[in-house]
């Protein structure tokens, strides 16, 4: 397959992945998608790898063909398969509409026609998911914080973790204002910047490494998490002035 910016182990895979999926699937596989980090070329410690597959119909038998090489792959390299028909995807970007959002800026059609070219959620409905994608993560992420705030390697986690609401928000927010950014990474250190570049240069830093190495020097992931937490309490309250 040879996608740009990919390890050769992972682009190995997955083209074996989505000829699986072709010969499993046949005329029901009306597309193969990579979205994400992997889109983009951009694949960290850790990261999934995000592949939609768009179904004319549900069949159980051919995705039952399709079980072990999903297995396979999904263990071999973190693969993460959405399976949607195709008359789902416009109910879908409504209800999940900075999901889609995101998946229509940073994707890669393996196999099919591009099913996301097309596909724009209105903006009521990126509105109003975008506040409940912010406000989830808030409230997530206090909970893990009171969990594991006693453990570096966690937290290191928990920071990770934090980079695909917070970034998808910040491109959307960006986007609904008028002003698209390049990249979500880029569009969350705008509007970090613009808020207070100072308060947050450190958190957003702790947030890349954590990304790629998966872990944080000793007693960086406390007050990367709760600048984290703050930030996104910012971002929520730009969300409810759009």
């Amino acid at each position: 397959m040879n996608e740009p910016g990919l390890p050769q182990d992972i682009d190995a895979a997955l083209t074996e992945f989505v000829e699986a999926a072709r010969a499993a699937l046949g005329p029901d596989l009306v597309s193969a998608v990579l979205f994400g980090s992997a889109a983009e070329g951009r694949l960290r410690a850790t990261s999934d790898v995000n592949v939609v597959l768009v179904l004319a119909r549900f069949d159980a038998a051919r995705i039952d063909a399709l079980r072990e090489p999903l297995r396979g792959a999904h263990a071999l390299i973190r693969l993460e398969c959405m399976l949607i028909l195709e008359s789902e995807l416009g109910a879908a970007s409504e209800a999940f509409a900075v999901k889609f959002a995101d998946i229509r800026a940073r994707h890669r059609v393996l196999s099919g026609a591009d099913p996301f070219a097309n596909l724009v959620p209105s903006p009521d409905a990126m509105r109003v998911r975008l506040r409940q994608i912010l406000l989830n993560f808030i409230l997530r992420t206090r909970e893990r914080y009171a969990l594991v705030s006693l453990r570096d390697e966690q937290l290191a986690a928990v920071v990770a973790d934090a980079a695909g609401p917070l970034r998808s928000a910040a491109a959307l927010i960006l986007e609904l204002e008028g002003r698209p950014a390049p990249s979500p990474r880029e569009a969350l250190e705008t509007l970090a910047a613009e808020m207070d570049r100072a308060k947050y240069a450190g958190a957003l830093a702790s947030l890349s490494q954590a990304r790629e190495s998966a872990a944080l020097p000793a007693g960086e992931g406390r007050p990367a998490t709760l600048a984290l937490l703050e930030l996104a309490q910012a971002l929520h309250a730009r969300a409810l002035a759009l």
